[in-house]
């Protein structure tokens, strides 16, 4: 090995091993935009990195319900031929919080490539037809996570801007569905 060689290893030894630049997202843990997150990355096949809201304004969040289990949704987003994905995941159990994605990446989650790029997705465990997963924990970790959000991106906390995946213009779904208490969520948003 020539004295040139050995000084560039030795100079990288010194590098602590966090500072190196990784070579897979999910290398290492990233940061979360909400401090009780825990963070279970989306494969980067799930979703378009950006740099909002320099790139697009966020003007809304949009409320899902899973059709699924926390860890089938996890799961999901993990699966990099699903092309599917939200910023964030809430349990019914204990409200847990997943960030899937960092809130200035565009996460593919509303069917919609405008309301993509302009919102932030919660996706809620459950199903829209049993009411039983819209739990008083869901309801109040989704309700600190969402108004959080609007603080962070200067959203108003006002249904015309924390709408329901139903409301995003072209969408065929109906969730959160019928069983979404909209006055209860929005009272607890604006109060947390």
């Amino acid at each position: 090995m020539s004295r040139r060689g050995l000084l560039k290893g030795a100079a990288l030894a010194a590098v602590p091993y966090a500072l190196l630049p990784s070579t897979s997202a999910q290398a290492r843990p990233r940061v979360v935009d909400h401090p009780s997150a825990d963070w279970t990355a989306a494969d980067p096949e799930n979703y378009t990195a950006s740099d909002r809201p320099l790139s697009y304004p966020l003007d809304f969040v949009v409320i899902h319900v899973t059709q699924m289990t926390y860890a089938g949704t996890l799961g999901i987003f993990t699966n990099p031929q699903a092309k599917v994905s939200a910023h964030y995941v809430v349990r019914s159990a204990d409200g847990n919080v997943a960030q899937c994605v960092r809130e200035h990446d565009i996460a593919w989650h509303a069917g919609n490539w405008d309301y993509n790029t302009r919102s932030v997705g919660i996706e809620h465990e459950g199903w829209v037809d049993r009411p039983e997963y819209f739990t008083d924990a869901l309801y109040e970790e989704s309700a600190k996570l969402t108004a959080a959000i609007c603080e962070r991106h200067a959203i108003p906390k006002d249904r015309a801007h924390i709408i329901g995946h139903i409301e995003v213009p072209g969408s065929d779904h109906t969730d959160p569905g019928p069983n979404w208490n909209w006055r209860r969520y929005m009272r607890l948003v604006r109060a947390a």
